[in-house]
């Protein structure tokens, strides 16, 4: 049976992959969850949305005849994640995780470390503070009960509505470079930087400013995820791929 490839996206590595694989003539799926209104254009077929679970993710690898699954997800997608371990042990399907490697603090850096997002929220409490909150748009809920805090937001679309009513947003797209990030950290005057630990280039610079500048970091650590196995590049996952048998006309 030829390979078929279930790409689970939405990451900078995700599209990467994408492309190697097309340019290897791959047949491949590309799974966007569909928390962007703007998703990126791939050059293999694109689906959107959740698929029901562990379960619906199974039936979704047999219906599709999948052969092999990338989880290339964000590091916090833990529930994707998670149900991508399950399904693909249910049905026999390899996995293999394209994660980045975690961000780890340096000499100059200033980080408190927290296990969560509502761990993080405790620590926010006390007087108020200009805060850069890069935590994503799905959990700034959570953050509505400190309502004292001056919020910065970058998003990369334009939301209807915000559960922090004041805040300030900047609606853009990375990779960032860290004069740019370093500018917007002066401009709105952030005296605390709130961010998820999630590794790899694309989202660090802002990290590498609040070094530069001396500001405290409030960083959320990675969640727990059940064990698979793992590669740090494309290139490492198109190698998982030729050693299980997929003919990369190469």
């Amino acid at each position: 049976m030829p390979a078929k490839l279930l790409i689970l996206g939405g990451t900078g590595e995700a599209s990467a992959l994408a492309r190697i694989v097309a340019e290897a003539g791959l047949d491949a799926v590309f799974s966007y969850a569909g928390r962007v209104d703007r998703p990126r254009e791939q050059p293999v077929p694109v689906r959107v949305g959740g698929f029901g679970g562990e379960d619906g993710l199974a039936r979704f690898l047999r219906s599709q005849a999948i052969s092999h699954v990338v989880d290339a997800t964000h590091p916090f997608a833990a529930g994707m994640s998670t149900n991508a371990v399950a399904a693909c042990e249910a049905t026999g399907v390899p996995l293999i995780a394209l994660t980045r490697p975690p961000w780890s603090a340096g000499p100059r850096d200033q980080w408190t470390h927290v296990p969560h997002i509502a761990a993080a929220v405790d620590a926010l409490a006390g007087v108020p503070r200009r805060v850069f909150l890069a935590v994503g748009r799905m959990h700034l809920a959570a953050f509505a009960a400190l309502s004292q805090h001056r919020y910065l937001l970058r998003l990369v679309d334009r939301p209807e509505a915000l559960p922090l009513p004041g805040a300030g947003v900047v609606i853009d797209r990375g990779p960032f470079s860290v004069e740019s990030d370093r500018a917007l950290l002066q401009q709105h005057r952030i005296e605390l930087v709130v961010s998820k630990n999630a590794g790899g280039d694309g989202a660090r610079s802002k990290i590498d400013a609040a070094r530069q500048l001396g500001l405290p970091v409030l960083m959320i650590d990675r969640p727990v995820i059940p064990a698979r196995d793992e590669a740090r590049t494309p290139a490492q996952v198109m190698e998982w791929l030729a050693h299980s048998g997929v003919n990369l006309g190469v």
